[in-house]
Order: structure tokens, then C-alpha cells, then sequence
């Protein structure tokens, strides 16, 4: 009985020892995990929801957890095998994420498409981010590297400060990941600093104590200022964490350092940054479908869907200025007006629709079965990969409807917040100011400015599905004051909308330009759905819808003079054709409204009399032959010299349709320009050239370049063209079209050059 307490009391200090002995090799394992996990609550400020903070501790646990384990092999092996287990991880990470985001597809596409895009989605993502497999990826694989290489720095060669700096690396990024976008990490710093003060201050090797033997006051002495330097150790590393982690703190939200803005967000083509243009081309072809829709609620009625929004204009072209960013399932949400906000849900599947701008009824906020950029600004989202036939998406919107009674006494807000859409671009027409300022003169309200100038666009134009593309100024003055007979005073809603939005700048209206489509319940939408029209943003309303499209079946009536300045000619690339005077023959006859009394006119008539009708196929082709040659000569030598210069643009395209490659309205002068130079390099190739390559459509015919640029200058900077750039133009013409002729076989020859097309092509 007498033993038993000494006894006892030797196993307990025995099992004290291995106790505190277990606590202090679990010291340096448990900051380092935790010092990870602080880095992943700074990165998950930036984050939706704490899906990234549970990921990311979990790699530092497991990788710290098989250093550990695997402490007794070799220093070579730990890595791969970690590795080796790290890749297990990741791809449940991989997993749990893509379940989570809902995202479409199997998970070694999901896999393979995180790991090449996961660093540009991860700088370009919209803020809150979505942990999706690609924003989870790159925090996943580092945090478990950090671990790895600390835990066998900090555990296997007993170097604990070493240790942890892949920790501090691994946090440090993830501030700069953070940027401006949030605020200074102050407290995670200062417990960052504390947990390594801690590691440091348990990493001490247990041994025997250095105390033994000494008297006891010398032995209290010497314990007593050991604690107390250890102690003043970890005050001094957690008091300069305090002192200079906000002062750091404070530099980096002063002078940030967004890593944003060195990764380039998605870029989109010149169609999408403009869909405007797409109008014409659309109305050209009103049965083709594009989108079918199946509206999920509310149930029914006519819906209209956006594609872009277009807020900046130079006088040229509308554009969307869009900085799309990479989102998730999850938009960010705005303030909405003081009006009614309903939720639209719809499926939408792709059809004929092409580019990247992806159709949403206004304001989305939400968007599954496609991955998403979007641009909050304008509320516009593209697919950057691109639409595809069959893709399908289900789209949330919160749908505005602006407060009716408060528009009439509503302002228009003004200062640098809407500078964008009150700028008007310099080189605005005369005429266009004059409207602008009798509209203005007789409304005072911003809301009866926007009326009034809504009611004179329907009441005085015409609505047409063949008219060409163009909103610059020169093609708006042309639609507004250009001769009824001649071309002017008609358009489609590109044109409609356009004017409405700068009359309204001209005003002191905020205004913009969208274009999207009307969805007649469910079913397809087809491009005679599509259109465009103005919004006018008012003070605590919002933005406004306006449709100053005529009303069907409406007769416009004449502009009153009042609104009818001097006589003004069409832009170049609209100038109707010179029509010379044909010979009188049978079928120059026909055509009502023909000179009979042109001299030499009845030769081919005559001659085919005479010989009762066998010389008539040959006449013919000599009629047409003459008119084709007359055609080019009045193209190329009546009028000032934009007219030449149109006459030339007109002769260069009736060539490329004439060899079977039209361009259509939607396409600029340059983008035609390069068209035509690949036609004649390959057309060359084929007669038995060589065959082409990138560059050999400006060797081929370099002088298109020059002509497009002549015809831009014709139509934008009216009256600036010489006689001698005329004349230059037309031979840049006349070389191409003989360049081209001269690619085709003998008798495509004999046909282009008798081929009525070009004397009854309109445009």
C-alpha cells in the first residue's frame, strides 16, 4: 500500500510527459493548417457563400495530415505521394464545386476546362465570385502545396519560421488577389502574426532541464527570465503585426494594386460590340428563326427580350463599351426604381442567332446552363465562348415597369455619373441641332421633350425593311431631311432609334439604344421580331422605354417647313445610280418613263427587223452590252466626287456580285474591302495561280484598302474629296472588276459583261 503512491504518481508524471509532449508536435501542424485557413478568409471576401474557406482548409489539413503521417519515409517519397493525393482532392474539390454551380457537361470536360482557363477566370470574375471549378482550382492546389512544403520544412528539418513561408507567400497573394475590392485585412494579419508567434513559441525541443542541479532561488531566477523573454518575444512579433499591419493595410487601399487589370477581360467582335448594324440584315430575312422561348412565369403575353444595350455614340457608330467580367449562376442585383418589378423566368434555346451578346429579358439576375460574362453597367451578358445551335439556358429577370404617374414631373439626372449618355460627339449636322431646338423650345418637361420627339419620328417617316444600314451623321440627316422621292425619309428602327437617341442628346436627354426582340408568348422568335429602340433615363424612374416607330398602316405626313432645311444630298454610299439614257429599243420601250428620241436608238431595232428577227439575241446583248459600259461611265465621271467615289464603291461591289459573292448592308467598307481582296486571290488560285495566303488579298489588289477609306471619307467628312481621288477611286474600281473578270472562264467572261444585274440592282 505504502508503494502505490509513488507509484501512481510515476506513471501519471509518465503519462503528463506524453501528453505534453503530443501537444507540443501538434502545435506547429495546427497553426500552419490555420494559418492557410486565414489566408483562404481573406480570398473569401471576394467570394459568394464559404464553400472556398471549407475547400481550401480542407487541402492544408490533408496535405499537413500525410506529411505527418508519412514522417518515418524517406524525404523523396512524401512528395509524390502527397501529390498524388492531392490530385484526388482537387477533383472532389472539382466535383463538389461543378455540383454545386449546376454546371452542364461531364466532369472531365468540367475538369479539363478549369484547369486551362482557371487563372484568367479566376482575375476576370465578376465580384461576388462564384466558387465554380475554375475559381476554386488555383486557391485549392496552392493551399495544399503551402502545406506540403510547410509541414516538411517545419516538421521534418525542424525549421518552424522557415516553414511557414509558404503560408505567408500564400496569404500575401491572396491579398493582392483581393486588391481594392475589399478592405484592409487588419485583424487576419495580426492573427496570422500570433499563430506563427505561437508556433515558434511551442517549437521549443523538449530535453532536459538546463536548471537541474542549481539552488533553488537560481533555478526559480533563470525560469522566470527565460518565460519572461519568450514572452517579450511573442509581445514584440504581435505588436509590430499590430503597428504596421494597418499601416501597410492602409498603403495597399490608398495605392491599390488591382490584379484585374492586367488580364484582359472577354473581348467581343464588332458585330456584338454594335448589333445595331444587324438590323437591316434581319429585316432582309424575316423568317429565319433565332431563339425559341418558353417563358416559365409569369405565364403569357408578348415579352420584350434585350441583346445589347448601346450607350456610347461618336458621331459614327453605337456601341455597347461594355467590360464584361465572368459571373456566376448569381447577378449582381441593382436598386430598383420606384415602379413595379416582376420576375421573368425563361428557357431559351439558340436557333440562327450568332456572336457572343446572349438574349435576356431585362434585368437578368440570374442565368443557368451557360457559362456568363456580364457587364453591370448595361445589364448586357455575352457567352464568351460563343452561341452554338441547341444551347439551351434558363435566365431569371427582374422586370421594371417604371412609375407612369411620376414621369410627367420627373428631371434627367446630369453630372459625370451620366456624362456617357448625354455626350453628343462632335460634327453634329446643323439641321439636326435646329430640330432638336424647336422640339426643346416648345416642351419644357424632360418627359415632353422625349414625347414629343417620340411623336414627330412616327408621325413624319416611313418604316421599311429594305433600307440600308447606317446611323453615323451623314446617314441620320439623310433619313430625316433627305428627299421622299429620293431615298430619304425611310428606314428601319436602327435608323428610328438612332435619330430619337441623338435628338434626345441634343436636348439635354440621357438617352441609349437597345436592341433586342419581341417574344410573342412562347414559340420561336424569328428576325422580323427583332428591333431597336431609345430609353431616356429620368430621375427616380429609371430608364424608359420609347418606340417612335410610325404606327401600322399610318401615312406619314410631309415635314413642315419649319423642320426642312436646304436640299440635302445622300451619303455616298446611298447615292442613287445615275441611270444614262438608254437607245430606243423593244426594251427600252417597255420601261415607262424612257427617252424614245436618243440618237442611233432605233439602229438595233432596225437591223433586227431586217432580218426578220435572227440578229435580235445578238442585238440584245449589244443593248446590254452599250448600257453596261454607259452605267460604268456614269458612275465613274458625273457628279462632285463623292458621287465618284460611290459610283466606284457601286462598281467594285455589282463586280463581287457578279462572281457569286454579294455583301450584304451589315457590313463596313474595310470588312467589304478585305472580302473582296480574298475573292480575287482565291478566284486567282483557281484559274492557276498560286494558291493564297494570309497576306495575299492586299497583295493582290492592295488599292481596296484605299477605296474604303475614300468611301469613309466621302460619307463622314462630305465635301473633302478631290477630283483627283475621284478619278483615283474609279481606276482602283475598274482595275479590280477587270482583275476579277479576268479569273473567270471564257464564256463567265463573255456573261459579265452583258449580265443585266448591275442595271437593275437598287442597292
Amino acid at each position: 500500500m505504502g508503494d502505490g503512491g509513488p507509484a501512481g504518481d510515476g506513471r501519471g508524471g509518465a503519462t503528463g510527459r506524453v501528453t505534453g509532449r503530443v501537444l507540443r508536435a501538434a502545435v506547429v501542424p495546427t497553426t500552419l493548417v490555420a494559418a492557410i485557413g486565414l489566408a483562404a478568409v481573406v480570398l473569401n471576401r471576394v467570394y459568394d457563400g464559404d464553400l472556398l474557406i471549407r475547400l481550401v482548409c480542407g487541402a492544408a489539413l490533408g496535405a499537413v495530415l500525410v506529411s505527418v503521417a508519412a514522417r518515418r519515409l524517406p524525404s523523396w517519397l512524401v512528395a509524390p505521394l502527397s501529390v498524388a493525393v492531392m490530385f484526388g482532392a482537387t477533383a472532389w474539390s472539382v466535383r463538389l464545386a461543378a455540383d454545386r454551380a449546376d454546371l452542364p457537361g461531364g466532369f472531365l470536360d468540367v475538369a479539363a476546362d478549369a484547369a486551362g482557363n482557371a487563372v484568367p477566370r479566376l482575375l476576370t470574375a465578376m465580384i461576388p465570385v462564384e466558387p465554380t471549378p475554375d475559381t476554386v482550382l488555383v486557391p485549392v492546389v496552392a493551399a495544399w502545396l503551402a502545406g506540403l512544403a510547410g509541414a516538411e520544412v517545419a516538421l521534418r528539418a525542424g525549421r518552424v519560421l522557415l516553414g511557414f513561408l509558404p503560408a505567408t507567400s500564400l496569404y500575401v497573394g491572396a491579398v493582392c488577389v483581393v486588391g481594392p475590392n475589399a478592405g484592409p485585412a487588419i485583424w487576419p494579419t495580426v492573427a496570422f502574426a500570433g499563430l506563427v508567434a505561437v508556433a515558434l513559441a511551442g517549437a521549443r525541443a523538449p530535453g532536459p532541464d538546463p536548471t537541474v542541479g542549481l539552488p533553488p532561488a537560481v533555478r526559480v531566477t533563470v525560469r522566470v527570465r527565460a518565460t519572461a523573454v519568450s514572452a517579450a518575444g511573442v509581445a514584440v512579433v504581435v505588436g509590430l503585426a499590430a503597428l504596421l499591419g494597418p499601416v501597410l493595410a492602409g498603403w495597399v487601399d490608398h495605392r491599390p494594386v488591382d490584379p484585374r487589370r492586367f488580364v484582359p477581360p472577354p473581348r467581343v467582335e464588332s458585330l456584338d460590340e454594335n448589333p445595331l448594324i444587324r438590323i437591316s440584315g434581319w429585316a432582309l430575312d424575316p423568317q429565319r428563326k433565332l431563339l425559341d422561348v418558353s417563358t416559365l412565369a409569369p405565364d403569357g403575353g408578348p415579352t420584350t427580350i434585350r441583346l445589347a444595350v448601346l450607350s456610347d455614340y461618336d458621331g459614327v457608330t453605337w456601341r455597347v463599351g461594355a467590360t464584361y467580367r465572368t459571373a456566376g449562376r448569381v447577378l449582381p442585383e441593382g436598386s430598383p426604381g420606384p415602379g413595379v418589378v416582376d420576375t421573368v423566368r425563361q428557357e431559351i434555346t439558340v436557333a440562327g442567332l450568332t456572336g457572343r451578346l446572349l438574349p435576356a429579358v431585362a434585368t437578368p439576375r440570374s442565368v443557368d446552363g451557360a457559362r456568363v460574362a456580364y457587364d453591370p453597367e448595361s445589364g448586357t451578358l455575352i457567352r464568351p465562348e460563343g452561341l452554338v445551335p441547341g444551347l439551351t439556358y434558363t435566365v431569371t429577370s427582374a422586370r421594371e415597369r417604371p412609375e407612369a404617374n411620376l414621369l410627367g414631373t420627373a428631371d434627367v439626372p446630369a453630372g459625370a455619373e451620366v456624362a456617357r449618355v448625354l455626350r453628343v460627339a462632335d460634327g453634329a449636322p446643323e439641321p439636326l441641332r435646329r430640330l432638336a431646338a424647336q422640339l426643346a423650345e416648345e416642351n419644357g418637361a424632360p418627359y415632353a421633350r422625349a414625347a414629343a420627339v417620340e411623336q414627330f419620328l412616327a408621325e413624319h417617316y416611313r418604316l421599311v425593311a429594305d433600307a440600308p444600314s447606317g446611323h453615323a451623321y451623314p446617314n441620320l440627316e439623310f433619313f430625316l431631311f433627305g428627299p421622299r422621292g429620293g431615298g430619304g425619309q425611310r428606314g428601319t428602327s436602327e435608323q428610328f432609334a438612332a435619330a430619337f437617341a441623338v435628338l434626345g442628346r441634343l436636348t439635354g436627354l440621357p438617352t441609349r439604344v437597345v436592341v433586342g426582340f419581341t417574344a410573342r408568348g412562347d414559340g420561336p422568335v424569328r428576325a422580323a421580331d427583332a428591333y431597336a429602340w431609345p430609353e431616356v433615363l429620368f430621375a427616380g424612374v429609371g430608364w424608359v422605354p420609347f418606340d417612335p416607330r410610325p404606327r401600322p398602316d399610318s401615312t406619314p405626313r410631309p415635314i413642315e417647313e419649319d423642320f426642312r432645311p436646304a436640299p440635302q444630298s445622300p451619303p455616298p454610299s446611298e447615292v442613287p445610280e445615275p441611270t444614262p439614257t438608254p437607245p430606243t429599243t423593244a426594251a427600252a420601250v417597255a420601261e415607262p418613263g424612257r427617252s424614245t428620241e436618243q440618237p442611233g436608238g432605233r439602229t438595233p431595232l432596225l437591223l433586227a427587223a431586217g432580218t426578220g428577227g435572227l440578229l435580235l439575241p445578238g442585238a440584245a446583248l449589244g443593248v446590254l452590252a452599250w448600257r453596261r459600259r454607259a452605267l460604268t461611265r456614269a458612275r465613274l465621271s458625273r457628279g462632285d466626287p463623292g458621287t465618284r467615289v460611290g459610283g466606284a464603291w457601286r462598281h467594285t461591289t455589282d463586280a463581287l456580285r457578279l462572281s457569286g459573292r454579294p455583301v450584304g448592308g451589315e457590313l463596313s467598307a474595310t470588312e467589304v474591302a478585305d472580302r473582296a481582296g480574298h475573292a480575287l486571290a482565291e478566284d486567282t488560285a483557281r484559274a492557276g495561280g498560286s494558291p493564297p495566303g494570309p497576306d495575299t488579298a492586299r497583295a493582290e489588289h492592295p488599292g481596296l484598302t484605299e477605296l474604303a477609306g475614300l468611301l469613309n471619307q466621302a460619307a463622314f467628312a462630305p465635301g473633302t474629296l478631290t477630283d483627283a481621288q475621284a478619278d483615283r477611286a474609279g481606276d482602283i474600281a475598274v482595275a479590280y472588276a477587270t482583275a476579277l473578270r479576268a479569273a473567270r472562264p471564257g464564256w463567265r467572261r463573255l456573261l459579265w459583261s452583258v449580265h443585266p444585274g448591275p442595271l437593275r440592282w437598287t442597292r
